[in-house]
């Protein structure tokens, strides 16, 4: 068991996908699957559930997911220990809320912990007006979603937008539309009984993605609210569904059986200038790169 094999597992483990997880580790899809087997053999246990294309923890997965996260956060620690150089300054970190809450903790206070004289400021907003605010030179780096491919006219519109900025995937989210309790299952938009699609601002990619989707076979109105838990608070009502990550639906803990409908995943890219970028950046940027896969309770732990 090495570190680049650790690596490997957290990228399956966030991406779920072995085509995915090469892409983000730079490594071809046959070279992921055979590291993962090597890892599953030296440890005696499967790691992974395989259904069809579809890559899901184990139990014992789960498990070592939480060591894998605390090993690699000592050796990011480790390599920064002996380095003569420490960042300092400032550093402008653009998020969406969705991403604030599920990923990024973790990642903050190790930097926070690695790096304290270096001033973090935080801001948070919909996609859109991060990239904007990147490009502008009003924030050094941003957490964006990126539209799919299937929206061609918006992933055109945001290629347009990013044009000139570096981009690095770090992120899939599992986007969901949340069903009120009691709603029956849906195959489409037209299976809704609701009287709205509860998202954030217009701005937010997720927001566009699931009114494009619901576009297909039901006009149903967008309730624009400015969190995710008036979202959650708004489809316990019964007459809204809601719009948000799996990823924080999960951190909500939410009373009764959640029944969602699954829109598919969504990259989430850390976007940022080429050539403009305070000391801090390389910095911030190594604590994500490792972060990548987390599960951030377990590595909070």
């Amino acid at each position: 068991m090495d570190l680049s094999s650790i690596e490997i597992f957290l990228a399956v483990a966030s991406d779920r996908s072995v085509t995915r997880a090469a892409k983000a580790v730079g490594r071809v899809p046959s070279n992921v699957t055979t590291r993962v087997q090597q890892l599953e053999e030296d440890l005696g246990v499967s790691l992974f559930s395989r259904d069809g294309k579809k890559m899901t923890l184990t139990r014992e997965g789960e498990t070592f997911l939480a060591y894998a996260n605390r090993l690699m956060a000592l050796a990011l620690e480790a390599r920064q220990a002996v380095r003569p150089l420490a960042p300092s300054g400032t550093l402008r970190v653009g998020t969406m809320e969705s991403t604030a809450a599920s990923r990024l903790p973790a990642a903050l206070t190790q930097f926070r912990r690695m790096w304290p004289d270096v001033s973090l400021h935080l801001t948070m907003g919909a996609s859109r007006d991060l990239a904007r605010a990147v490009a502008a030179d009003a924030l050094d780096c941003a957490l964006i979603a990126r539209p799919p491919k299937t929206m061609r006219g918006e992933d055109e519109a945001f290629d347009a937008q990013i044009r000139g900025l570096e981009r690095e995937p770090l992120f899939v989210e599992d986007l969901l539309i949340v069903l009120p309790p009691g709603h029956p299952p849906i195959k489409s938009a037209a299976d809704l009984r609701v009287g709205a699609i509860a998202a954030l601002e217009p701005g937010c990619t997720y927001r566009r993605i699931a009114e494009n989707w619901a576009r297909k076979s039901n006009a149903l109105p967008t309730s624009e609210l400015g969190s995710y838990h008036a979202i959650l608070a708004s489809v316990a009502t019964g007459n809204t569904a809601g719009v948000m990550p799996k990823s924080v639906l999960d951190l909500m803990h939410w009373p009764p059986p959640v029944q969602a409908y699954q829109l598919g995943p969504v990259e989430t890219l850390l976007v940022y200038r080429k050539n403009d970028r305070p000391s801090a950046f390389n910095a911030f940027h190594e604590v994500l790169s490792a972060g990548k896969g987390r599960d951030i309770r377990l590595a909070t732990n």
